[in-house]
């Protein structure tokens, strides 16, 4: 039997979750520097939306404790309900699993927080009470300190977690550059959140193709004087 796991992610074949992105478990994190962690999670929203992907986002305890996630998470998908729970656990609430079935993909994609309790459990519970096989975030993902996301990512991979990042997802879906219909989403999200990858597509764009700059407004630009 083929191994299903060597099949790339493709935008057929994966949903995508996204577990207690809020405040209260952000100024937390340490495994991960938290701007970045943020940046690196809307891109991977941004693709899920460029891709169709289908897409859960669940919160705990948002108003008694952890806060409503975040304002970028949620306007890429504005008009998604937020699935709120009580368990750390994303699996023991009924809304979460309904809501996996009834995306209907097997492969999972997994951003949130923490790796080692909400994200870790979830995994392990989907793994063996849901049969999917999970793609866990690893740079969308944070723990509360550098030792507890290594080792929830070490006990997740040993049971089949496969761990991935933001950007490796994205161009998996994308796959060929040939594909127009999502090559400029794509292309602006790697501007926007991509880094030196993005600055030179920014710099190849502009100084190579001779496109206009990425500005709302084109800038006077005043020649140098000697002095």
């Amino acid at each position: 039997m083929t191994n299903p796991k060597l099949e790339v992610l493709t935008p057929q074949n994966t949903q995508i979750i996204f577990i207690d992105h809020q405040p209260q478990m952000a100024f937390a994190v340490q495994s991960i520097d938290r701007q970045t962690l943020k940046n690196n999670t809307v891109a991977l929203a941004k693709a899920a939306k460029v891709f169709k992907i289908p897409t859960t986002i669940t919160t705990v305890t948002a108003e008694s404790f952890a806060g409503y996630a975040y304002p970028e998470l949620l306007d890429v998908f504005p008009d998604k309900p937020v699935l709120e729970r009580t368990s750390m656990n994303s699996w023991d609430d009924k809304k979460v699993r309904d809501a996996l079935k009834a995306n209907g993909r097997n492969k999972v994609v997994v951003s949130g927080l923490w790796v080692e309790v909400c994200n870790n459990t979830f995994a392990l519970s989907a793994m063996l009470e849901g049969g999917y096989e999970i793609y866990m975030v690893d740079d969308a993902s944070g723990g509360t300190s550098k030792a507890a996301h290594e080792y929830a990512m070490q006990r997740m991979i040993q049971v089949g977690v496969v761990p991935v990042t933001w950007q490796q997802v994205m161009l998996e879906w994308q796959r060929d550059w040939a594909r127009q219909e999502t090559y400029n989403a794509v292309m602006t999200i790697v501007r926007e959140h991509s880094g030196g990858y993005g600055m030179g597509v920014d710099y190849a764009y502009t100084m190579v193709h001779k496109e206009p700059q990425r500005t709302s407004k084109v800038h006077k630009v005043l020649p140098p004087i000697a002095a």
